[in-house]
């Protein structure tokens, strides 16, 4: 089999990561941008520390396209402030960024060596909309010397940042770390099919093997943190069942998926309870995500309600064990893998069929191989799973992460349980369409998708519901 050097690479872990919510490429994203660009200042520090104490420095930063958009509902401008602080979306405490967007006239300071550089939520600026860089969600992080009679001054350092999607960053000039190479090397679930048939191997063996060789961790480490993130999504689907009120913003939205829960609880037929605790589930972490909670993107924060959903209802309520969900979340890696190296996991790339679309098509996946389906029947609930989201829009009402994106991703969890059903009970050698056939669907479509409806909130409910 001849599989060209542009193979998957991508770890585990750099797909599957916690961190504050509402948005994987409107807050985890530009918290490591923000984040990378301090550590930058201080590989600098002692070129800093030798410049005029009396003129100030200060960190300016310019959002361009969706960040530019939509970027105070997503909490973009508290999440960069927290990256020029010093945190990291594994380090950012519960409830900080609501701290710093209500605290908003602050003036912070952080030490690069020993000189002190000034930040605030005043120094962002909301940019054009509309713009040549390579991608949508695009920032320019400067620091500037501050004259105290208001002369610009050329900034001391710069540094053009891109989130693509997931909580992934990238930047001018950047280049791919140095990591190993996979074991079983990919691009497509064509030559995955390929590996799984002439190897011998299911699919989460084949996915550990890769991960060890690309990270060097060992089995029982990846294990370890497989079962960390788990708990971690598991967490936010308790949490968000345990509370209720109204979520931050103006839009007034109320916890729905507590009093869901009850309700479900004591509806007399049993395929009814379990719809309406599957519903209940995502909305849960859906709702902890949009209020700044913990969670795990699974691809990206804004979807990160549909796989918890479905972990918790294997674990829970079809009592399936972990070592089985385990090698579920390899196989939903695979998955996401495909669709992020082939299109794109980013609402403004591709709209929602590439967040919730992907989140049901791993869960798919997820499901079908905790339940023991073969390797085709998983890639058929996953291809289901993402057909049925086809030209999903992504249209977040006033830039906030809650309508209608908490009850899509109860959607995405009922499509995700519905494409496995499918799948499962269909002769797999009949099915006709590929996965790979439906993430190039997706990325055509998302290259065709007028602007409006890739997460600016120009176009679609963002603009209906406001007008009604």
């Amino acid at each position: 089999m001849s599989v060209n050097a542009d193979c998957i690479e991508t770890s585990i872990f750099d797909l599957f990561k916690s961190g504050p919510g509402p948005s994987s490429s409107h807050t985890i994203g530009p918290m490591k941008a923000a984040h990378d660009f301090l550590s930058l200042c201080r590989d600098h520090a002692d070129e800093l520390s030798r410049m005029p104490t009396d003129i100030p420095l200060a960190f300016h930063v310019r959002l361009f396209g969706s960040l530019s958009a939509t970027g105070e509902g997503h909490g973009t401008d508290a999440a960069v402030l927290a990256g020029l602080l010093g945190y990291d979306p594994s380090s950012c405490p519960p409830g900080f960024l609501q701290r710093l967007r209500e605290d908003k006239q602050h003036e912070h300071t952080v030490l690069a060596g020993t000189r002190e550089i000034r930040a605030s939520l005043s120094r962002i600026t909301h940019d054009s909309v509309m713009h040549s860089f390579p991608y949508s969600n695009t920032l320019i992080i400067s620091l500037v010397p501050e004259k105290p009679s208001g002369d610009g001054e050329p900034p001391l350092l710069e540094r053009e940042y891109y989130s693509v999607g997931g909580g992934f960053i990238q930047w001018k000039g950047w280049k791919a770390p140095e990591r190993g190479l996979p074991v079983h090397r990919y691009r497509n679930m064509r030559q995955l099919r390929e590996l799984l048939r002439t190897t011998g191997l299911a699919i989460h063996e084949l996915m550990l093997e890769n991960e060890m060789a690309i990270s060097g961790m060992g089995r029982a480490a990846i294990l370890e943190k497989l079962d960390a993130l788990m708990e971690i999504m598991l967490a936010s689907v308790r949490h968000g069942l345990e509370r209720d009120g109204a979520l931050p913003g103006t839009l007034g939205v109320q916890r729905k998926a507590a009093e869901l829960y009850e309700r479900g609880k004591a509806m007399p037929l049993r395929s009814d309870r379990f719809m309406a605790q599957l519903n209940a589930y995502a909305m849960a972490t859906a709702e902890e995500n949009a209020a700044g909670g913990v969670i795990v993107t699974a691809p990206t924060c804004g979807a990160s309600g549909v796989m918890p959903a479905l972990l918790h209802a294997l674990r829970h309520d079809l009592v399936v064990g972990d070592r089985a969900l385990r090698e579920g979340m390899l196989a939903a890696a695979a998955v996401g893998f495909l669709a992020k190296h082939n299109a794109a996991i980013a609402g403004a790339e591709v709209g929602c069929q590439g967040e919730v679309g992907v989140g049901s098509a791993m869960a798919a996946a997820l499901v079908a191989h905790a339940r023991g389906s073969s390797a085709a029947t998983t890639e058929n609930a996953a291809e289901i799973a993402l057909e049925h989201h086809l030209g999903l829009t992504c249209d977040p009402v006033g830039g906030y992460v809650q309508i209608p994106c908490i009850e899509r991703n109860a959607m995405g969890a009922l499509k995700a349980y519905n494409a496995y059903l499918i799948a499962s009970t269909e002769n797999p050698w009949h099915h006709r369409v590929t996965l790979d056939s439906v993430i190039a669907a997706m990325a055509e479509t998302g290259r065709d998708m007028n602007a409006k409806f890739k997460e600016t909130s120009l176009g679609g409910l963002a603009v209906s519901m406001v007008n009604c």
